[in-house]
């Protein structure tokens, strides 16, 4: 009779079935990464119980958990299912047959499964017990944001009727599990071969905003969330800001071409240091460069070149242009926690030094979403789009930034730099790219420590860009350049990807 009144009332009577989650390859074919799976479950018909302190120190050593807590479980006299164990480990569900205790039942009910593991894990997040523990809802990722979607409505007993639960709703991502799983492939060697700390790395379809790959090192598997640290499930693409160093001088050139201040030939002569409101600026490479134009500033990445563009292109221009790329502001990707970045060094009574440091990307911090969004406004002619994941979304332009030609003077900046430094250049395709070597600041004695970060964004192919790429590496050991590590790694990528695509040679 117990087990009759448990059918009649349990979880797979009244638990909805959750909605799958999609992810979509290059020819718009859906893949399975998350879906629901039968497994075992080990529950208690308390009022069929004979000896429930008896029972309870059985099972603790074999459940794993503490007796008085199964205890408070199996003293409900009243209660027709209390479930012990979800998605139970076979040894134990043998263990627990092998024991044949009155009152404790094993049966199977669905459970979340991700068939790929730890892929995307940061984009996807977890299913797991919500903070009452009286249902299961979403946490992290896409698995939270769209949960009220995804979760369904469960059924229930109502005036002796049963009211059977409505499933979930599906929902299909941008993400290409092809790109997906290279990229992450990618980042997972670059962090350990350079010992890094962490890594990220996103990539973006400039036209639309879509957000083809997305991923972290370290990571975790969604199946067994339980087994990771807590600061694994935070997404850095969208929750972590740093100062990302001369990558952003791409932005600041955008913004003094764009104004009409300065064009790619605009010259100035480099004496390698500077002294800016009684503060020391200084070349990453500790040389005088001489006569150079802004073409040649980011060639070399020249610090006092892009202090030098900022000057000429104002403090309150170019504000108002980083403003206007979206830092500072929430890019509106479909991911929960989203946070902005910071530019308070920035205000209007700041030194004149916050902003010529600000223009090599020092002093200033980013989300690389943000980063990413940016130089993909860039390489979509100067309109920046929304990023998003859900593919049921339209693509959707925030604002244009900068006019074509002024998108196209910058790209072609960036497509010399990658010319002449030859690591990032892939044999006939025009590629456009910019490094970014960072000091991580101190933040209990202030100024820098010694520990770096290495980021490269770039794009291409620069006639019809078919993908963005933001790659970026963590406090790597024995490597002070991002050339040698993030760089390398971008090429690998960029040239799977127009492999994958198909992509025919732009560059003969």
């Amino acid at each position: 009779m117990a087990r009759a009144d448990f059918q009649y009332a349990s979880s797979k009577t009244f638990k909805a079935n959750r909605g799958a989650i999609y992810l979509t390859d290059k020819n718009n074919r859906q893949v399975t990464v998350a879906a629901n799976k039968n497994f075992p479950i080990i529950y208690a018909v308390p009022k069929a119980l004979d000896d429930p302190i008896e029972v309870a120190n059985r099972l603790a050593p074999i459940l794993g958990q503490p007796a008085d807590k199964l205890l408070s479980q199996l003293s409900k006299k009243n209660d027709i299912h209390e479930p012990l164990s979800k998605k139970t480990d076979p040894e134990v569900v043998k263990k627990i047959e092998d024991l044949k205790i009155k009152g404790i039942y094993i049966d199977s009910a669905p459970e979340r499964f991700y068939l790929f593991g730890d892929l995307a894990a940061h984009v996807l997040g977890f299913v797991g017990p919500n903070s009452t523990g009286t249902e299961d809802s979403g946490h992290y990722g896409v698995e939270e944001l769209y949960d009220s979607m995804l979760k369904g409505l469960p059924g229930e007993v109502r005036s002796d009727k049963i009211i059977s639960p409505k499933s979930g709703e599906d929902l299909t991502l941008t993400i290409d599990p092809s790109i997906q799983s290279e990229a992450e492939l990618i980042l997972k060697n670059l962090v350990q071969i350079h010992h890094g700390k962490s890594g990220n790395v996103i990539i973006e379809e400039p036209k639309t905003g879509k957000i083809l790959a997305m991923g972290s090192y370290p990571t975790f598997d969604p199946n067994n969330y339980k087994e990771a640290n807590l600061s694994d499930f935070l997404n850095p693409a969208v929750q972590q800001i740093y100062e990302p160093g001369s990558v952003f001088k791409i932005i600041t050139m955008a913004a003094g071409i764009d104004s009409g201040k300065i064009t790619p030939e605009t010259t100035f002569i480099d004496t390698g240091t500077l002294v800016v409101s009684g503060k020391k600026i200084q070349n990453w490479d500790h040389k005088a460069h001489g006569k150079v134009t802004m073409t040649n500033v980011i060639e070399q990445s020249i610090n006092i070149g892009a202090a030098f563009a900022e000057r000429q292109t104002g403090d309150d221009t170019f504000r108002e242009y980083v403003a206007k790329f979206g830092f500072g502001e929430k890019t509106g990707v479909d991911l929960p926690g989203e946070i902005k970045g910071d530019l308070r060094q920035l205000r209007r009574s700041a030194p004149a030094v916050a902003f010529a440091t600000a223009s090599f990307g020092q002093g200033v911090a980013v989300t690389p979403i943000e980063l990413i969004n940016a130089f993909s406004a860039i390489a979509n002619g100067g309109a920046l789009m929304r990023p998003y994941l859900n593919a049921a979304l339209e693509p959707k332009t925030t604002r244009r930034i900068i006019t074509p030609a002024a998108a196209e003077a910058v790209t072609q900046m960036m497509v010399s730099a990658v010319d002449k430094a030859d690591v990032a250049k892939i044999k006939g395709y025009a590629v456009a790219g910019k490094t970014g070597t960072a000091q991580v600041p101190d933040f209990l004695k202030g100024g820098y420590t010694d520990e770096l970060i290495h980021t490269y964004v770039g794009f291409g192919p620069v006639k019809n860009p078919r993908f963005v790429i933001l790659i970026k590496l963590d406090e790597p050991q024995g490597a002070p350049l991002a050339g040698t590590t993030v760089v390398p790694a971008f090429r690998d990528l960029a040239q799977f990807i127009l492999n994958y695509y198909d992509v025919p040679p732009d560059r003969l």
